[in-house]
């Protein structure tokens, strides 16, 4: 295995909007995302987020995306936290470039994400929603000390951008750590 680059972290403004969603549009969806290990194309035909979505979580007092960047200033990838309460944190929209997937960027990501989460927001927990067909990714956060719960949450068919689901029975998998 190749060793992890070396990332920098800061959270998203709104003149990173075009790249960022660029960056989480390639993770999740279309041909590109086929690339990597992490897509939903076979799933969901759709954009994933839009302009107006990524800028209400860029900007929300209770949330942060956040970019990562290479040694070379390239964005590597991202992912949104959301404080829900005092003792809970929400993980989510993590995306990483799928050409340099599987390299530990991800991970370098996830790390960060928790660290943030518990040291500048103090929360004790951390979930996120994987849709549940995902097994091979929740097994990644599985290892990563994640536990599948017993709670679903329901797939938003309605607020697909662009788009539409390729499934019918598409819902999703509650996951949380301890901090």
């Amino acid at each position: 295995m190749s060793q992890t680059p070396p990332l920098s972290f800061r959270a998203a403004t709104p003149e990173d909007i075009p790249a960022t969603l660029a960056l989480v549009r390639s993770a999740y969806r279309g041909e590109y995302s086929r690339m990597g290990w992490t897509t939903e194309a076979d799933l969901v035909a759709d954009e994933r987020i839009d302009e107006a979505g990524m800028l209400v979580k860029i900007t929300h007092p209770s949330s942060t995306i956040l970019l990562a960047h290479d040694g070379a200033g390239d964005l590597a990838g991202c992912c949104e936290l959301v404080k829900k309460d005092d003792n809970l944190g929400y993980f989510g929209l993590f995306a990483v470039d799928p050409t340099r997937q599987a390299g530990g960027i991800g991970r370098s990501i996830l790390a960060q994400a928790e660290a943030h989460a518990s040291g500048v927001w103090g929360v004790r927990r951390l979930e996120m929603w994987v849709i549940w067909t995902r097994q091979e990714l929740i097994s990644w956060y599985v290892r990563r000390g994640y536990v599948k719960t017993e709670r679903t949450e329901p797939f938003p068919y309605t607020d697909l951008i662009n788009g539409m689901a390729l499934r019918d029975d598409l819902h999703f998998a509650v996951l949380e750590k301890d901090l």
